[in-house]
């Protein structure tokens, strides 16, 4: 069956340009890439696994107001976007704190400093999550790494999730760091702690699956898959025992285009009472945004 039409939809990942050229995106993790293609030639470095990535913005003045616009489109009724600190990000909370609620991009190896970082924009900004990209932080950082910790013990603290990109990474990078079963040790350690995974958690999707199973502080988002991608196993899990542990996120314009999702998620064989949790009503119990 079709998705349903009348869900406010969540996305819990999203970006908001603040130029036309969003190569700058990537700079942080830019010494990790080793062949020139990548460092020269990509618009993004995973551009090869993504077809259709949505083109620069030239036209654009105002790109807060411009990715709403987006949004409106498709019945995205809020966003989850990274707080970087800047003057988007703050307009964006200011004049769209009813559209945009944020994760913060983290550097565990910053150790302290990045706590404190984050409870201070926690109470400025009301971040509703962390997020890490092991594989992309540099040096690379393993999700089980001891400089992960004070990062997870923070967000418990806070009682907010941790978002990490789990699976082998797109941009020519190691992987090790993001391995699924160094969630095991963290999902154990830290019962508390709620756990999103992002990126699609390849080639060990089965794993998170069972991962799932075994914590229940353990969640999957979709986020860098077109619809028609979606591994099979996590759709059959969240169609049985997973319909409360499987959350929306797209890709936009990182590398998927808003159009292009919601194109195939006709085609996903989502559950009838599936759907409203996968498009709204998981993210909204996870990420705490209230009763609306």
């Amino acid at each position: 069956m079709s998705y349903p039409k009348d869900v406010g939809i969540i996305d819990c990942m999203m970006g908001i340009p603040t130029h036309a050229d969003r190569s700058g995106w990537y700079n942080s993790f830019k010494p990790l890439l080793n062949d020139q293609q990548s460092r020269d030639m990509f618009k993004m470095p995973a551009q090869y696994m993504f077809k259709d990535i949505p083109e620069n913005t030239a036209d654009v003045s105002d790109f807060v107001k411009w990715t709403v616009e987006q949004m409106d489109k498709h019945n995205i009724h809020k966003a989850m976007v990274g707080f970087n600190e800047d003057p988007t990000s703050e307009r964006a909370a200011k004049d769209f704190g009813d559209r945009f609620f944020f994760d913060l991009p983290c550097n565990p190896g910053n150790g302290m400093e990045e706590v404190r970082r984050v409870k201070r924009l926690h109470a400025e900004y009301g971040i509703k999550s962390v997020s890490v990209f092991p594989a992309g932080t540099v040096p690379q950082v393993a999700i089980n790494d001891a400089r992960m910790y004070p990062l997870y013990a923070c967000c418990i603290e806070l009682d907010i999730p941790i978002c990490l990109n789990v699976g082998v990474p797109g941009p020519r990078i190691p992987m090790h760091t993001q391995k699924v079963e160094h969630l095991d040790e963290v999902c154990w350690f830290f019962p508390d702690l709620k756990v999103v995974m992002r990126h699609g958690a390849e080639p060990w999707e089965d794993l998170a699956v069972k991962l799932m199973l075994k914590y229940p502080n353990l969640y999957y988002s979709t986020s860098a898959f077109a619809p028609k991608h979606y591994p099979k196993s996590i759709i059959d899990y969240a169609n049985s025992r997973g319909s409360d542990k499987i959350i929306y996120a797209g890709y936009f314009p990182m590398g998927l285009s808003l159009d292009r999702i919601f194109k195939d998620m006709d085609d996903v064989p989502f559950k009838a009472d599936v759907w409203p949790k996968f498009l709204r009503e998981n993210a909204m119990r996870v990420f705490s945004l209230g009763e609306e």
